[in-house]
């Protein structure tokens, strides 16, 4: 059982004599349990963290004494899996609300640091065809590299010119545009966007296309709602399916696509700074940008590492898309062309 330790107040310690951390809080004096339900996760997901990112934030700086790497990556897994600094994790480990916040800023910038190494499309052919068979299991829709999908996350007014961030809802918001595999890994996150651009407008402008119209689109495609328009690489539903043969296309695209739904109730159980019952994002919106895709790199290490919380209850309420499915019109003829052919090879 944890020990009550005092808040100290870093401030005043980081300026002292001599150059040793802050290790008032020890790993091995805790249960698996206490650490799962006060900062979200597990000794050895933590320890893993530790091994990633020690080096990072354990750079020289100008104070005297430092605060460990160990201790800045309980804080800020406290404030990601909470969504508060004014919870029980700052007494747990004696630091200050406003330690805390550096820390949250740091172990933040280091996991940004690392989003190409975590969320990436594969490369090699037979990862790549592992990931087509495993969507085909899903409903039976052939050729799937990932489904798409957008969602908005609150954050604070940037000031009251600043009107692009506001949504359809009224409210200020980062419109995020991710894709993710059968299993929910994320394979890409953009989470940059200001709330007040539709899905559609997103996409067309996000590096994603470039990524798929110059390199993936080839052999496969990415599934994609009706929010968006139909491309050669990316597989919308059809308005009004007719045929038998377009409802059961129907039917097998909705049934994959719901993979980006689970993903996003997933990301918003396990990371509660996301998923608004705390308040929005009291940050820039850069910086509310890259907590948010530090939350993603998490979400697919925690994969790695078999924390699957799919069966999780949906919580809180993390923004969804803003689109109220306009259905979207393609003007490709190439790209109606695919969904034919894909209609007739496998749905007649």
């Amino acid at each position: 059982m944890a020990v009550p330790i005092a808040v100290l107040d870093c401030d005043l310690l980081l300026y002292g004599r001599g150059h040793r951390t802050l290790d008032r809080f020890k790993l091995e004096d805790v249960t698996d349990e206490y650490l799962v339900s006060t900062y979200g996760f597990p000794r050895q997901f933590i320890c893993y963290l530790v091994d990633l990112l020690g080096a990072t934030l354990s750079r020289p700086t100008q104070r005297s004494r430092a605060i460990s790497p160990e201790t800045q990556i309980l804080a800020a897994l406290g404030f990601y899996t909470s969504g508060s600094f004014q919870t029980r994790m700052g007494d747990a480990i004696g630091i200050s609300q406003a330690s805390m916040s550096r820390c949250v800023a740091n172990v933040t910038e280091a996991l940004v640091e690392r989003a190409s190494q975590f969320i990436h499309f594969p490369k090699d052919e037979a990862t790549v065809q592992s990931l087509k068979d495993d969507f085909y299991g899903l409903a039976g829709m052939p050729g799937v590299l990932g489904v798409v999908d957008c969602t908005h996350v609150a954050i604070k007014a940037p000031n009251a010119e600043d009107l692009s961030y506001v949504n359809r809802k009224g409210l200020h918001s980062l419109n995020c545009l991710m894709v993710c595999d059968s299993r929910g890994v994320l394979l890409s996150a953009e989470t940059h966007w200001p709330g007040s651009l539709p899905d559609c407008t997103v996409l067309e402008q996000a590096a994603l296309t470039s990524q798929f119209e110059t390199e993936l689109h080839k052999n496969g495609w990415l599934l994609g709602d009706s929010s968006f328009l139909l491309r050669t690489w990316l597989m919308t539903p059809l308005h009004i399916p007719e045929t038998p043969a377009e409802y059961r296309y129907n039917m097998a695209h909705s049934a994959t696509h719901n993979v980006i739904e689970r993903t996003f109730r997933t990301i918003r159980s396990r990371f509660r700074c996301l998923d608004g019952s705390k308040g929005t994002l009291q940050y820039s919106p850069e910086k509310s940008s890259h907590i948010i895709l530090a939350c993603c790199v998490l979400h697919n290490i925690s994969l790695q590492h078999g924390l699957d919380v799919w069966s999780a209850p949906a919580t809180g309420h993390m923004e969804q898309s803003e689109e109220e499915y306009e259905q979207m019109e393609s003007v490709d003829s190439e790209a109606c062309r695919v969904r034919q052919e894909l209609l007739l090879t496998h749905f007649s």
